[in-house]
């Protein structure tokens, strides 16, 4: 059986190209940040959580992690830190090699 292919071409008709218009406001999506909480535990101290905070959370001071501390402890969580998920993993992975118990990360 032989098939015969048909060679006729249709002309497309021309018309002027008109290009979309683009959008002209450009608006900027800011990343989400993301919170870092600690949770209360029967095994860690006050002081090797408020050493921890200080030593991994920057600008916490031995007052502030101190206040974090005990609202761990008598409120169950604490948020310590809010900011980028690139920064926020560290600290959370940080806090999590010392011993610290952690709440999941999220975003803010």
């Amino acid at each position: 059986m032989t098939m015969r292919l048909s060679t006729t071409v249709k002309a497309m008709a021309t018309s002027p190209t008109v290009a979309p218009k683009r959008a002209t406001a450009v608006v900027p999506k800011s990343y989400p940040n993301y919170k870092v909480i600690v949770l209360n535990d029967d095994f860690n101290t006050f002081e090797h959580v408020s050493n921890c905070l200080i030593k991994y959370i920057p600008a916490m001071s031995s007052d502030r992690a101190w206040e974090l501390t005990n609202q761990v402890h008598y409120e169950g969580q604490a948020l310590v830190w809010v900011g980028p998920q690139e920064q926020a993993e560290l600290y959370h992975q940080q806090l999590r090699r010392e011993g610290l118990t952690m709440a999941p990360l999220e975003e803010a």
